[in-house]
Protein backbone atom coordinates (compact mmCIF):
# COMPACT_ATOMS: atom_id res chain seq x y z
CA UNK A 1 0.00 0.00 0.00
CA UNK A 2 1.15 3.49 -0.76
CA UNK A 3 2.30 5.36 2.35
CA UNK A 4 0.02 8.37 1.76
CA UNK A 5 -3.18 8.41 3.83
CA UNK A 6 -6.28 7.04 2.10
CA UNK A 7 -7.85 10.50 1.82
CA UNK A 8 -4.85 11.97 0.01
CA UNK A 9 -4.68 8.95 -2.30
CA UNK A 10 -8.39 9.27 -3.07
CA UNK A 11 -7.96 12.95 -3.95
CA UNK A 12 -5.03 12.23 -6.26
CA UNK A 13 -6.84 9.33 -7.95
CA UNK A 14 -10.01 11.42 -8.37
CA UNK A 15 -8.06 14.25 -10.03
CA UNK A 16 -6.22 11.87 -12.37
CA UNK A 17 -9.38 10.00 -13.37
CA UNK A 18 -11.46 13.16 -13.91
CA UNK A 19 -8.79 14.40 -16.32
CA UNK A 20 -9.27 11.44 -18.73
CA UNK A 21 -11.04 12.35 -21.98
CA UNK A 22 -13.53 9.46 -21.77
CA UNK A 23 -14.67 10.42 -18.26
CA UNK A 24 -17.42 13.01 -17.89
CA UNK A 25 -17.16 13.06 -14.09
CA UNK A 26 -16.80 10.89 -11.03
CA UNK A 27 -20.05 9.24 -9.96
CA UNK A 28 -21.95 10.62 -7.00
CA UNK A 29 -23.16 7.18 -5.94
CA UNK A 30 -22.17 5.06 -2.98
CA UNK A 31 -18.49 4.65 -3.98
CA UNK A 32 -16.62 7.25 -1.93
CA UNK A 33 -13.89 7.93 0.59
CA UNK A 34 -15.36 9.56 3.68
CA UNK A 35 -13.12 12.01 5.48
CA UNK A 36 -13.70 14.37 8.39
CA UNK A 37 -15.84 17.19 7.03
CA UNK A 38 -15.76 16.11 3.38
CA UNK A 39 -16.17 13.24 0.94
CA UNK A 40 -14.20 12.22 -2.15
CA UNK A 41 -17.00 10.90 -4.36
CA UNK A 42 -16.37 8.21 -6.94
CA UNK A 43 -13.20 6.81 -5.34
CA UNK A 44 -12.99 4.38 -2.42
CA UNK A 45 -9.48 3.59 -1.22
CA UNK A 46 -9.20 0.51 0.95
CA UNK A 47 -6.17 -1.28 2.30
CA UNK A 48 -6.42 -4.07 -0.27
CA UNK A 49 -8.04 -2.40 -3.33
CA UNK A 50 -9.38 0.74 -4.96
CA UNK A 51 -12.93 1.14 -6.27
CA UNK A 52 -13.71 3.86 -8.80
CA UNK A 53 -17.12 4.83 -10.20
CA UNK A 54 -17.47 7.22 -13.12
CA UNK A 55 -19.91 8.68 -15.60
CA UNK A 56 -18.48 8.02 -19.05
CA UNK A 57 -18.63 10.25 -22.11
CA UNK A 58 -20.82 8.84 -24.87
CA UNK A 59 -18.81 7.36 -27.72
CA UNK A 60 -15.75 5.40 -26.64
CA UNK A 61 -16.19 1.66 -26.01
CA UNK A 62 -16.79 0.88 -22.34
CA UNK A 63 -13.66 -1.30 -22.23
CA UNK A 64 -11.60 1.70 -23.37
CA UNK A 65 -13.13 3.91 -20.67
CA UNK A 66 -12.38 1.29 -18.01
CA UNK A 67 -8.78 0.96 -19.18
CA UNK A 68 -8.27 4.75 -19.17
CA UNK A 69 -9.59 4.92 -15.62
CA UNK A 70 -7.40 2.01 -14.48
CA UNK A 71 -4.33 3.53 -16.15
CA UNK A 72 -4.91 6.83 -14.36
CA UNK A 73 -5.24 5.11 -10.99
CA UNK A 74 -2.25 2.81 -11.59
CA UNK A 75 -0.02 5.87 -11.88
CA UNK A 76 -0.82 6.55 -8.22
CA UNK A 77 -1.42 3.07 -6.74
CA UNK A 78 0.40 0.56 -8.96
CA UNK A 79 0.28 -2.25 -6.39
CA UNK A 80 -3.46 -2.43 -5.70
CA UNK A 81 -6.27 -4.08 -7.66
CA UNK A 82 -8.53 -1.43 -9.21
CA UNK A 83 -12.25 -2.07 -9.69
CA UNK A 84 -14.00 0.29 -12.12
CA UNK A 85 -17.75 0.81 -12.41
CA UNK A 86 -19.40 2.83 -15.17
CA UNK A 87 -22.41 4.28 -13.32
CA UNK A 88 -23.85 6.10 -16.32
CA UNK A 89 -23.08 7.44 -19.78
CA UNK A 90 -23.48 11.13 -20.51
CA UNK A 91 -24.97 11.74 -23.95
CA UNK A 92 -24.34 15.20 -25.42
CA UNK A 93 -27.50 17.17 -26.29
CA UNK A 94 -26.61 17.08 -30.01
CA UNK A 95 -26.56 13.25 -29.99
CA UNK A 96 -30.02 12.98 -28.37
CA UNK A 97 -31.86 14.42 -31.36
CA UNK A 98 -29.99 12.29 -33.92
Amino acid sequence: MNLLPAGRLAERIAAAVADRPSVSRLAAGPVATYLPGRTVRGVAVREDRVRIAVVAVYGPPIAEVVEQVRAAAREIVPDLPIDVTIEDIEVPDAAVGS
